[in-house]
């Protein structure tokens, strides 16, 4: 993997974003028709590979966009950067996390069990591993709004999609 051609993604769980779990919104719709245009366009910058945390909402959001711009473009390569083992163990769309783990080229665990540091420590691996990041973001403190900073001290180049 090679730093100067990866691109990363962070944005909001369900919870931050105003339409919920429910992607049929309109809000949500052109969240994703966003997305993949942000995700085309970090390719013609010369972006292959894509590190994705697998958190849900918005990291399953790019995931699908990694995912289906590998289909139509050659060269790219989708990495699901876990930050432990249990990460979805809990959760009622644990499907949907298995199905785009399996989709990925290839996965990165950073830890076997859960701690309090291990979601900052896996937006970290993602920022460090990158030269771009593309984050869905709403202007609140948070995870995201530390992934977005952190990457401006690393010097990414740092695309923001607001929320509708």
């Amino acid at each position: 993997m090679n730093r100067e051609t990866t691109c990363c993604f962070t944005g909001h769980r369900p919870e931050k974003l105003p339409w919920r779990e429910d992607e049929g919104d309109p809000r949500c719709l052109e969240l994703k028709a966003r997305l993949a245009g942000a995700v085309e366009a970090a390719y013609e910058k010369g972006m292959r590979h894509f590190l994705c945390g697998m958190a849900r909402g918005a990291d399953f959001y790019c995931c699908e966009a990694a995912l289906a711009l590998r289909e139509r473009r050659p060269g790219v390569t989708v990495e699901a950067v876990i930050p432990c083992e249990e990460q979805a163990a809990r959760w009622r769309d644990r499907e949907r996390w298995f199905s785009l783990v399996e989709r990925c080229d290839n996965e990165t665990m950073l830890q076997h069990h859960y701690d309090r540091g291990c979601m900052l420590r896996r937006n970290r691996y993602l920022v460090d591993h990158s030269a771009m990041l593309i984050a869905v973001y709403d202007g609140m403190l948070g995870g995201t709004m530390y992934t977005i900073s952190y990457a401006m001290k690393r010097g990414l180049d740092v695309v923001t999609l607001d929320i509708p």
